[in-house]
């Protein structure tokens, strides 16, 4: 397959996904039991240049979404949160704004610093830098982190929402939004997805991506979630 030339953060990403072989298309079972088209597996972006890439899309995402004087610390849930906090606040720093971040151990230490919140301390408005939001639960953790230290839980970051419902006709990330009206924003989305492969297959035809869109589309009838 060949990917056009991105536009956009969530252009960008797709297209580094892709040339990691981190962004596949076939028969993927979630979590949900459902059969998903596509599947992306955030656990290949496994080193410095991938991270620095990852970071810098964060950035880029707070910034176009003006979200940068929003919030005055971060935190990233353990465990995926952790690297990605870590490579968000190094490329806010490049862009100009350097702030505090912290992350949580699942396990409460009772030696050495003790307890279960590491580096900060948290301050202010504190956004949340996670890969996805699948159920709500790091969120909530999150929140309670959030909360206990005495600080404002001011919105998420994520890499990918996939925009299909959850138990009911929701996302998580739309729930998210009505439980704690908060912004929750995403590097990139499923209809991004879309309309970058429509995007290769209108500069160079391809059957074989016509078929994903078509797969894509069809799974999205079926599970995507009400437009918010």
């Amino acid at each position: 397959m060949q990917l056009p030339e991105p536009r956009t953060p969530a252009e960008e990403f797709f297209a580094f996904a892709f040339e990691r072989q981190a962004l596949l298309f076939g028969s993927y079972r979630t979590k949900a039991g459902r059969d998903s088209p596509y599947f992306l597996d955030a656990g290949l972006f496994s080193d410095g240049q991938s991270m620095a890439k990852l970071g810098e899309l964060y950035a880029k995402t707070i910034f176009r979404n003006n979200f940068l004087s929003d919030f005055d610390s971060l935190f990233g849930p353990a465990y995926k949160g952790i690297p990605l906090v870590t490579a968000t606040a190094i490329a806010l720093a490049q862009f100009g704004k350097n702030c505090r971040f912290a992350y949580n151990r699942k396990e409460p230490k009772d030696h050495g610093e003790g307890g279960t919140v590491i580096g900060g301390p948290l301050h202010g408005r504190v956004a949340v830098i996670d890969d996805v939001i699948s159920a709500g639960t790091s969120v909530r953790q999150s929140v309670e982190v959030i909360h206990t230290s005495g600080t404002q839980f001011a919105g998420v970051v994520v890499l990918m929402d996939r925009q299909e419902k959850g138990a009911g006709e929701l996302s998580a990330i739309q729930e998210v939004k009505h439980n704690y009206g908060v912004p929750v924003l995403a590097v990139a989305t499923l209809a991004d997805l879309v309309h970058y492969l429509e995007r290769a297959c209108f500069e160079e035809p391809d059957r074989s991506v016509s078929r994903i869109i078509e797969n894509i589309n069809a799974y999205r009838k079926q599970y995507g979630a009400k437009a918010a």
